[in-house]
């Protein structure tokens, strides 16, 4: 083995630990990315670091606060390129170069227009300068961060437990449950990697759910080694008139004791006394603009992405669903086919439909695999709303 393929071996090794250091913070820094930094000098690790928070260090300067004067002549792993910019927190290339790093290895470079650019400063500096190794990983880590930069509202992934012929509940519309423990444990996880769930209020009033991360699974995030701290998403409830009742279970403390976070998205003209319940328990009622008599997703997304939520799990029933299919909002699918056939039973979309097969919205698969009977799928959609 030469030397060249040796170094590279050694860089993908510690990438991966950086990789695996970020997922130690998994739905705590939003709207951040998840970060991880390792320092290696003389082949054994004087540092690491992973961003715990919004606000708080950043994963380089925690690595360097740990390896202390062990960080001069070392090189930094970093999964995402150093930021280069004064926001909460002073420039991590600063920090990189006062510690007297010798080179520094990224996986992916930041395409934020602020931060950006680490790795240029650093390299005018006499550093050396590497990226691209484990870029495909490390841009799937931080798919939500990515879109929201390109995008400028909130990731949707709607999350559903299908029969195999694609109904989401019996004609009765009795869904308890649809897919085995393992599923549900696994859909625990999206709550936990998301910002935010969202749900109609047809939801909240035939299930009564609780929206809260409980027992999760975590082999949907392939890097995590360690499960990070449990924490509830924000619950959201697109509810035109104002329906919740102030009795729902989503209300209620979360399994840790933490206090539920609720906003209700109501339309304009929605009554005012519903409204004032709500708020007298707890919810924050947001009044936004109605489209065909409902609340508008594009101004529910507006609002939610100028709160700091870049992703949403979408968890509502066939119409909410249908809704977001047929506007384009879509950005990814998390479905569990279980074993069984319903026949005529409650679609898993409504008020979306394509009359020709052209007109079908094409899927790229990214995952399918057995869950103890159940089928997991991840996909993408390839295309926009069918007109």
């Amino acid at each position: 083995m030469d030397e060249k393929t040796s170094q590279r071996q050694l860089d993908e090794r510690y990438l991966r630990r950086a990789l695996q250091l970020a997922e130690r913070a998994r739905g705590h820094t939003h709207p951040n990315p998840l970060v991880g930094a390792v320092l290696v000098k003389d082949g054994r690790i004087v540092g690491e670091g992973y961003h715990p928070k919004a606000g708080e260090a950043h994963a380089e300067v925690m690595a360097l606060q740990q390896a202390g004067a062990a960080a001069q002549g070392a090189t930094l792993y970093v999964s995402l390129e150093p930021c280069n910019h004064y926001g909460r927190t002073p420039p991590c290339t600063q920090a990189i170069l006062q510690a007297g790093v010798r080179r520094v290895v990224v996986a992916l470079r930041d395409p934020h227009p602020q931060a950006g650019g680490g790795l240029e400063w650093l390299q005018a500096r006499g550093l050396e300068v590497e990226a691209g190794l484990l870029e495909v990983e490390a841009r799937a880590q931080n798919e939500v961060f990515f879109h929201g930069l390109a995008h400028r509202r909130p990731f949707v992934l709607w999350k559903a437990a299908l029969s195999l012929d694609g109904q989401a509940a019996a004609r009765s519309g009795h869904a308890t449950w649809v897919s085995g423990s393992l599923a549900r444990r696994v859909a625990q996880a999206y709550r936990q990697g998301l910002p935010a769930v969202g749900v109609g209020v047809g939801t909240v009033l035939a299930d009564d759910p609780r929206l809260t991360v409980r027992e999760p699974d975590f082999r949907l995030f392939p890097a995590m080694l360690e499960p990070p701290p449990l924490r509830d998403p924000l619950k959201v409830v697109l509810d035109s008139e104002a329906r919740t009742p102030p009795t729902a279970r989503l209300f209620l403390p979360g399994p840790r004791g933490e206090e539920a976070r609720v906003v209700v998205l109501v339309g304009e003209g929605a009554c005012p006394e519903r409204q004032q319940a709500l708020r007298a328990r707890g919810a924050q009622v947001v009044v936004l603009p109605r489209e065909e008599g409902r609340v508008s997703l594009a101004a529910a997304l507006d609002w939610l992405w100028a709160q700091g939520v870049d992703g949403l799990l979408l968890e509502g029933g066939p119409t909410l669903a249908g809704a977001f299919c047929r506007q384009g909002y879509l950005d990814k699918l998390a479905l569990f086919l279980a074993p069984k056939l319903l026949g005529e039973g409650q679609p898993a979309l409504r008020g979306f439909s394509a009359w020709r097969m052209e007109q079908a919205l094409p899927l790229r698969v990214a995952r399918l695999e057995g869950l103890e009977g159940d089928l997991w799928l991840e996909a993408y959609p390839k295309a926009g709303p069918v007109e």
